[in-house]
């Protein structure tokens, strides 16, 4: 099935948040009967109930998609109904760009007018940019103009999103500056402006491992309201968090149910919480942390892999032997000091475990 435009068919190994989970803003949207801020398709508490889940009083059930204290989301929901920018800050896996693209599918039911932030972002993809074939035959003008996201969300009064503004160089970073502050972009080649319509607003992402990279101007970073999203809390609320969304992730590669190997993605978890933690669950015992940083994420990743070996190469239940080879490469990035700090996790903590013996042999042929 073919697509055109910003219509998703059912082929999209990754569909935007608005198309996924299209059924549940829908009835979201049918049965909010809540004041609602202009142009927005929800009003905040359904955005936040579209986040967090619940059951709705027409028996439909809103997954969660972000498994964290509700006041949190609350917080950045009532952020982008003001005419403040929101900054989702957080170390890696912590599902800043998961929670930023949700947020504007509910908000504005397009989570796509998006900025990619790397060292290489030029300001016209904050700003705006210029057909050159029409801008040469003749002259500048609007029609030569090519909108940025940002710039089409202003217009539009929607959501746009930069994802690790502290990625972008500084000088670029700034040119949001008169955008979130007099919500104005100006046009000098053309002696014009756009004005930001009711509803704008932007969602930005960093990860504050970043640090130093390109930190956030003062007038920049005051146009912000920062929410810190932490890693979960407890071992269980992440277990439940990796099995959702390699559950997910799976029917779209048409992988083996998750729960099958629910017990495996406990351990996957437990080891990468031990290990940057650097303590046992049970505070016993100290271990070494590795230079990454065995995120959420990161866990997802390593156990939808071995659900892909165990459905081709196995009978398509995960086990110890299908996780173990991504554990290795998610924990020893550093060849030499990682390498010492998962041996000794290996000798004095997993060897020593009641019932993970079939681990321990899995991780121990992987890694010789």
């Amino acid at each position: 099935m073919a697509t055109t435009g910003n219509e998703t068919t059912d082929e999209a190994l990754r569909p935007h948040a608005e198309d996924a989970f299209a059924h549940e803003l829908k009835a979201l949207a049918a049965a909010d009967d809540r004041p609602r801020p202009a142009r927005w398709k929800l009003s905040p508490w359904a955005v936040a109930t579209y986040l967090q889940g619940g059951t709705l009083a027409d028996g439909t059930v809103i997954t969660p998609k972000y498994v964290g204290p509700r006041r949190i989301v609350e917080v950045a929901v009532t952020t982008l109904a003001t005419d403040r920018a929101l900054l989702l800050l957080g170390v890696p896996g912590t599902a800043k760009t998961w929670v930023s693209e949700h947020l504007a599918a509910a908000v504005s039911a397009d989570s796509t007018l998006l900025v990619q932030g790397t060292a290489g972002t030029p300001e016209e993809a904050v700003r705006y940019g210029w057909n050159y074939a029409r801008l040469l035959a003749h002259g500048p003008s609007r029609e030569a103009l090519v909108p940025s996201p940002v710039m089409r969300a202003m217009a539009e009064g929607m959501t746009a999103r930069v994802e690790e503004l502290t990625r972008i160089p500084a000088d670029v970073q700034d040119s949001l500056i008169t955008i979130l502050s007099e919500k104005t972009l100006p046009i000098p080649e053309l002696g014009q402006e756009v004005q930001a319509v009711r509803g704008f607003n932007l969602i930005a992402t960093a990860n504050d491992r970043d640090r130093g990279v390109n930190e956030l101007s003062s007038a920049l970073r005051r146009r912000f309201n920062t929410v810190v999203l932490p890693l979960p809390a407890t071992a269980e609320a992440e277990v439940d968090i990796v099995a959702r969304r390699v559950d997910q992730m799976g029917r779209a590669l048409d992988l083996p149910a998750a729960p099958e190997g629910l017990e495996e993605i406990r351990r996957v978890v437990t080891v990468f919480r031990e290990l940057r933690g650097g303590v046992t669950d049970d505070g016993r015992t100290k271990v070494k942390s590795p230079s990454g940083t065995l995120s959420t994420a990161e866990a997802i990743s390593v156990v939808t892999g071995g659900l892909a070996l165990a459905a081709h190469f196995g009978d398509g239940v995960l086990r110890a032997s299908d996780v173990a080879a991504g554990i290795l490469g998610a924990v020893v990035r550093d060849p030499a000091a990682d390498q010492v700090v998962w041996q000794e996790y290996l000798e004095t903590v997993v060897r020593e475990r009641d019932g993970w013996k079939d681990f321990y042999r899995a991780c121990r042929e992987v890694t010789a």
